[in-house]
């Protein structure tokens, strides 16, 4: 095991993949000499040369056209868009090419593409710097949409993407970049867990909390802060947004009866969303409590100073937990709190 920030972690996973499959090309603004805005693809050109790591002009759309292109040829690019808010000029080409043109072509066609998002808020950065996309794209049919929290799947996810026939929306919670944790450099991916498959990270049984990002953090502190008052919350890593692993969540919810989704992204039609309407379907019979979701509120995202205020945290997370098991809360009435 080597211990690694989150960001080295994904730049060992795209080396490793690179040295693998010479078919395998990286794209993206300033991602060659400079390394990335948050140098991640840092040393990678001068290891594999520009015409494997490209700086490309400052379009977005150009990027993603041209990661078309390369996959009809058998290549596996991966295309780095800079910042979330930056994706948007690439939406049509995402939306109404790479996602369909495998279905289009009656699967004649595929599109190995990986598209790289760091994603997310918490780095005190202006608008269009730290938005959540992620709904746009669970929406679209023919895409997969994955969302890693730590170092180790960083790794193994990065180069499971890139290994995958289906196009990738891969994002990255920017404000995790340099946390550091153990990775095992020479795992075999054979035996890694699928990457459309949810995590386990803290065992419970009152409550069902599920996550993704950087909020697995901060629902593992919740967690550990709700134990001391002797409730027991169960947090799910959910990594995979689109396909979403139900049985992971259905099994947990079964024996808790209770569930609670956080993102950083607005409430409405959000992921949290989806998820609390399908686990009702699902587990209606099972559930003690209609679902509670803690998000972030549905505005533009708010200058640097405000955004503590807009982003789920400990309070808020522990909070929607107490909603889900009828304790006080923040929507709790004041008469029924006194009584």
């Amino acid at each position: 095991m080597t211990t690694i920030t989150f960001g080295k972690a994904i730049n060992e996973g795209l080396r490793r993949a690179l040295a693998e499959d010479d078919k395998v090309v990286l794209m993206g603004e300033d991602i060659g000499t400079l390394g990335g805005v948050f140098r991640i693809t840092d040393g990678l050109k001068a290891e594999f040369g520009a015409q494997r790591v490209v700086d490309t002009p400052l379009s977005e759309a150009g990027i993603v056209g041209t990661a078309v292109g390369l996959a009809y040829r058998g290549f596996r690019p991966v295309v780095e868009i800079q910042f979330d808010g930056f994706v948007y000029p690439s939406f049509d080409q995402i939306v109404a090419q790479v996602a369909k043109l495998h279905y289009r072509s009656r699967g004649t066609v595929r599109m190995p593409i990986v598209i790289r998002i760091p994603f997310g808020g918490g780095i005190g950065a202006a608008e269009h710097h730290s938005e959540s996309p992620e709904a746009y794209f669970t929406h679209t049919a023919g895409l997969r949409v994955v969302a890693c929290s730590n170092p180790a799947d960083a790794y193994v996810m990065m180069q499971q993407a890139i290994a995958s026939d289906d196009p990738v929306i891969f994002l990255e919670p920017k404000r995790r970049y340099h946390v550091k944790g153990e990775v095992d450099l020479d795992a075999n991916l054979a035996d890694a867990r699928p990457m459309g498959v949810a995590t386990t990270v803290a065992a419970g049984d009152d409550v069902t909390l599920v996550t993704y990002g950087a909020l697995v953090q901060t629902a593992k502190d919740a967690a550990t802060a709700a134990a001391e008052e002797g409730v027991s919350v169960e947090v799910i890593d959910l990594r995979s947004l689109a396909p979403v692993d139900y049985a992971t969540i259905e099994a947990s919810v079964r024996r808790t009866g209770r569930l609670v989704v956080a993102h950083e992204a607005g409430e409405q039609g959000g992921v949290g969303a989806e998820i609390a309407a399908s686990i009702t379907e699902r587990c209606f019979e099972y559930l003690e409590a209609a679902p509670v979701r803690v998000t972030g509120h549905d505005i533009p995202y708010p200058p640097a100073k405000l955004e503590q205020y807009h982003l789920p945290d400990l309070d808020r997370i522990l909070d929607g937990v107490d909603r889900a098991l009828g304790r006080p809360n923040s929507l709790s009435d004041v008469s029924e709190v006194d009584a």
